[in-house]
């Protein structure tokens, strides 16, 4: 894949990745639908090939998340186009084809998501929440089918969080209560406690200690568009021109780091120091907590 322009090479991590690290369940930013109104019965994984690869290098030009599975420590990209599995071979297609908006891992080969059928497919439009226990080869629906496209998601053992133009919060995907919040967020990060969330908004940073029922926005935070928890008290966020920040106090302040590309998506390692990026072009890795960045390489280390 080639390079990003702009971002730093590190020279502790490698450049060849042959297997990505295994990071933390709770920590995610979303992940794919697919298949029909009942679980899929057939693997549909498709290798990409150079002819069908977007030009940028990516496998699909819109990344609405990534993360890393726990069930085989390979990156997962949840797109317009579906979701992609990088492996030794490159991104290869998993599960059919659906524009996966929203996107979150809740354990090994476990996912929730949620966005729009793609062709073929039977489930209705917008696709509400959907499941996958066998890391998107089928999906299940669960809830909200044809009422809800959650374009962020998030999950912790307490249960899951989704914005569909209202906050919603279900302890089993299938109930739900409806938030109150003063700005609809375009992406969530639920900690492991449960309790801690990080909601990125238009107006700004906005932090619960409460499981989302109350909300207030640290003074000074950057104005985050991706954010991902990077362990029990650690967060990482970019802003919408690729400044990376960390956080080691639960969200309440934050020390900038490197930069990268305007990015897509943003995910973080259960790993000290472990961060992806998905920017425009291509996927970066960092090793280093966000300093410096080398581009991922098919799917290992």
């Amino acid at each position: 894949m080639p390079r990003a322009h702009n971002a730093t090479t590190s020279t502790t991590a490698g450049t060849h990745l042959r297997r990505a690290h295994r990071w933390s369940a709770a920590v995610a930013v979303g992940l794919l639908l697919a298949s029909c109104g009942t679980a899929a019965d057939t693997d549909t994984s498709t290798t990409v090939g150079d002819d069908h690869q977007d030009a940028s290098g990516l496998p699909s030009p819109h990344v609405h998340g990534v993360a890393i599975n726990p069930g085989d420590d390979l990156v997962y990209l949840a797109t317009h186009d579906g979701l992609f599995r990088y492996d030794d071979t490159g991104p290869t297609r998993i599960g059919p084809v659906i524009d996966l908006m929203g996107f979150t891992v809740a354990g090994p080969n476990h996912f929730y998501a949620s966005g729009h059928p793609g062709e073929g497919s039977d489930l209705p439009n917008p696709v509400g929440l959907i499941t996958s226990t066998d890391a998107g080869q089928t999906w299940t629906p669960l809830s909200r089918q044809g009422q809800s496209d959650f374009h962020a998601l998030t999950t912790s053992p307490a249960g899951i969080l989704g914005n569909d133009g209202t906050l919603r919060a279900s302890p089993d995907g299938q109930l739900w209560t409806d938030l109150q919040m003063a700005a609809s967020p375009t992406a969530l990060a639920a900690r492991s406690d449960g309790r801690t969330v990080l909601a990125a908004t238009a107006a700004g940073l906005f932090r619960s200690i409460d499981a989302a029922q109350t909300w207030a926005a640290p003074t000074e935070a950057p104005p985050l568009k991706v954010l991902a928890w990077a362990g029990d008290g650690t967060a990482v966020g970019a802003t919408f021109d690729g400044a990376v920040y960390v956080s080691t106090d639960t969200g309440l302040t934050w020390e900038r780091r490197g930069r990268t590309p305007p990015p897509q998506a943003i995910s973080a390692g259960a790993e000290a120091g472990q961060v992806l990026v998905v920017t425009g072009d291509e996927v970066l890795v960092s090793a280093d907590g966000g300093r410096t960045f080398t581009p991922l390489q098919s799917g290992g280390r």
